[in-house]
């Protein structure tokens, strides 16, 4: 793909959404109230207040573009750019004080995910992918780990927060990953997690029933990084409807492997 007219105004207005929501949420952690949407998924006030400044601010810039948002912004104009964005990844560890969660930024160009942004204000990491570029944190680039063997490999996962009667609750996953890994992780952001695949901090990582503003922004930091993205069963990833599946790509065979023997 050709660079676009005006990537570099959307790049940099990315950044600076991602970083002014991040201050929304460092201004209100601590002193908000938790509403809960679910029996176990948790909406709050920051959430909302970051969305509409970073819905804002987009639409100012521009106005034809439409925009996918998970609390309450489905716009959809008739517009090849799409922005699908999470003003708060990891809401419920938010809540508790728990220091895992980000604002992920992704920009959609005639259905490819060109931009990837994520920022974890509470580190002042910005993490950072363009289409057919290395990514990037804090503007240095990153690659995925090198770890050869799932024995030796740390995975990351998280559950759906519907758990009862979902045949897809991850929990035969988890247990054989558990049994085969070196250890597996729950952080609790996905948008996290896919970037800490992306820099190496994990050699893979898996979930089912994600939405597309959870693996949008981080699929594309993870391909940029050297890594892999697909499906469970390994074929091409479709962020709006697939469980994921995403590794350094050494070990992604190893992966499959074993979610086909636990499902």
């Amino acid at each position: 793909m050709n660079r676009l007219e005006n990537f570099d105004l959307m790049r940099d207005l990315a950044i600076s959404v991602a970083r002014e929501a991040g201050k929304i949420l460092m201004e209100k952690l601590g002193k908000i109230r938790r509403d809960l949407k679910s029996k176990r998924e948790m909406v709050t006030q920051a959430d909302t207040a970051a969305e509409k400044k970073i819905c804002e601010l987009i639409r100012r810039e521009f106005p034809e573009h439409s925009i996918l948002a998970e609390e309450s912004y489905k716009e959809e104009r008739h517009s090849s750019y799409k922005w699908i964005i999470d003003p708060l990844d990891g809401t419920n560890n938010y809540t508790y004080g728990y220091p895992f969660f980000c604002v992920s930024i992704a920009l959609e160009y005639d259905g490819k995910i060109i931009l990837g942004i994520v920022y974890d204000p509470l580190r002042d990491e910005l993490f950072e992918a363009e289409l057919n570029n290395t990514a990037l944190l804090n503007g240095r680039k990153i690659r995925v780990s090198n770890t050869v063997r799932l024995a030796d490999s740390r995975l990351l996962t998280g559950f759906p927060y519907v758990m009862e009667g979902n045949p897809e609750n991850n929990l035969d996953n988890f247990a054989t990953f558990a049994l085969n890994a070196c250890e597996v992780r729950v952080d609790g952001s996905a948008a996290l997690d896919l970037c800490y695949v992306a820099c190496g901090r994990a050699d893979g990582y898996w979930e089912l029933g994600l939405k597309p503003w959870d693996t949008a922004a981080g699929k594309l930091m993870v391909e940029c990084a050297g890594g892999k993205v697909t499906n469970l069963k390994g074929t091409t990833f479709d962020y709006y409807k697939d469980n994921v599946l995403v590794t350094n790509g050494i070990i992604h065979s190893q992966m499959i492997k074993l979610l086909e023997n636990s499902s």
